[in-house]
């Protein structure tokens, strides 16, 4: 049952990025699909589709691991190839609480 609940999620998030988009169109029908997929993507339609797909496979892992498994694998990641300041500085400026911000700079020092 978890797994159907994690791919209806992942499935979820990019249907509501696109209605939300073709919303914003202020057209209707296979235009509005046509309008936001092009909106979305970098490259057009066909950036629009791949853009939401990637927000498919990266919601799916979210729900698997949770944001800050997640965002903490990321970071230990790039450790190996960056600068730790330049990516504690980068966490400073995400969009994440403190508590969360503080947890990913405690693991990566």
């Amino acid at each position: 049952m978890d797994e159907v609940v994690r791919k209806v999620a992942a499935l979820g998030l990019p249907g509501i990025i696109l209605v939300v988009t073709m919303a914003t169109t202020g057209l209707a029908g296979a235009a509005a699909i046509t309008a936001a997929l092009a909106f979305l993507g970098p490259g057009g339609i066909l950036g629009g589709i791949a853009l939401l797909g990637v927000t498919g496979l990266i919601t799916d892992a979210l729900t698997k691991v949770g944001i800050e498994q997640f965002l903490l694998n990321i970071y230990q990641h790039r450790s190996k190839t960056e600068a730790r300041s330049a990516l504690l500085r980068e966490i400073d400026r995400l969009p994440i609480s403190k508590d969360l911000a503080r947890s990913l700079k405690d693991n990566l020092s």
